[in-house]
């Protein structure tokens, strides 16, 4: 494997990647870490989690377009999409291969990436996200958020809706104004931020997440209400070479904080020469039997018609790929 020169001191600014001009920014040393946020998210956001993994890797944090400083492209974007533009990214930079963080839409992006381009890849975490259609969803008020790109745009609107939040999240949000005024600072333009949420909505992984063969760390809050932690379940059972972390007291936005459980996870995982050396694999669980998974699923509060719609899918999918290769082939 061979990377672009490494450079300690930060260095951004914009890239042209398929037509579209995207803000990036690498910072520190080592092996490269591409870092792909949540929706209508901007590279500030990362803040700490950036700046305590860029002492381990060079860490490569960047605008989705339509987002932050990245220019609104003409197409409308697809979870494809957005993965052929990382990874055409990654190239422009100069490196062959990469390990990648997403969190929540970003792990759908990472998700397809790894499927695509399975090549571009040498390990992955995949943060508070899921495969999509087949899984649970959030609670109803977790999920009127997404519906609200406007509280964006009002310091007011956005701490007075952040009651829908799991508590963990609220309280993140309070202890950590650098994340809000980060959010707040740079707004999602509506069309774009509707874009991605549609991709995201129209998106799965089911049929094809078990021949995903990346190495991969699951890291989960286990006060999420916007992706409920069974889909951290579901996406170790899924994955044959995975490890997952449910971690207690810790909601949706568990990757920014810098006093959380999980970030010291991703230091260790993506620090370690051999993924199965690191202490945040060995100590990380095996999903091994559906039973688990149907369990986690029937304990989760995910909105209705929501969950009966997706439990179709899942079901739809397992009559449509009987010989799926999940772990254990099964």
């Amino acid at each position: 494997m061979t990377t672009a020169a490494a450079v300690t001191d930060p260095r951004e600014g914009h890239v042209r990647v398929r037509g579209v001009e995207v803000f990036v920014r690498e910072r520190g040393d080592g092996l490269p870490l591409l870092m792909i946020n949540g929706l209508g998210g901007n590279a500030d956001m990362w803040g700490a989690t950036e700046e305590r993994l860029a002492g381990v890797a060079r860490t490569i944090v960047f605008d989705s377009p339509g987002t932050g400083r990245s220019q609104t492209p003409l197409w409308p974007p697809t979870i494809s999409s957005l993965a052929q533009l990382a990874a055409a990214l990654v190239a422009d930079l100069g490196y062959e291969q990469v390990d990648v963080i997403g969190f929540s839409l970003g792990g759908l992006i990472a998700q397809q990436l790894a499927h695509e381009a399975p090549a571009r890849v040498r390990r992955m975490a995949l943060v508070a996200t899921a495969c999509g259609w087949g899984s649970m969803p959030g609670t109803l008020d977790s999920l009127t958020l997404l519906t609200m790109p406007l509280r964006y745009y009002s310091r007011f609107l956005y701490e007075t809706t952040n009651c829908l939040h799991s508590s963990a999240d609220a309280d993140l949000l309070r202890r950590l104004p650098a994340l809000v005024d980060s959010r707040l600072r740079q707004p999602p333009p509506l069309g774009p931020y509707l874009a991605h949420l549609w991709a995201g909505a129209l998106w799965s992984s089911l049929p094809w997440l078990p021949s995903v063969r990346t190495p991969t760390l699951v890291v989960h809050g286990a006060a999420d209400r916007l992706v409920p932690p069974a889909n951290a379940i579901q996406l170790a059972r899924l994955l044959p070479d995975s490890r997952v972390h449910v971690i207690d007291g810790e909601g949706h936005l568990l990757v920014f904080d810098p006093d959380g459980a999980a970030a010291p996870l991703l230091e260790d995982f993506f620090s370690s020469p051999v993924a199965e050396e690191s202490t945040a694999w060995r100590d990380g669980a095996i999903v091994d039997d559906d039973a688990t998974v149907e369990a986690a699923f029937s304990v989760s509060e995910g909105a209705t018609p929501h969950r009966e719609l997706s439990a179709m899918f899942r079901r739809f999918v397992k009559h449509a790929y009987p010989n799926g290769s999940g772990r254990n082939g099964t």
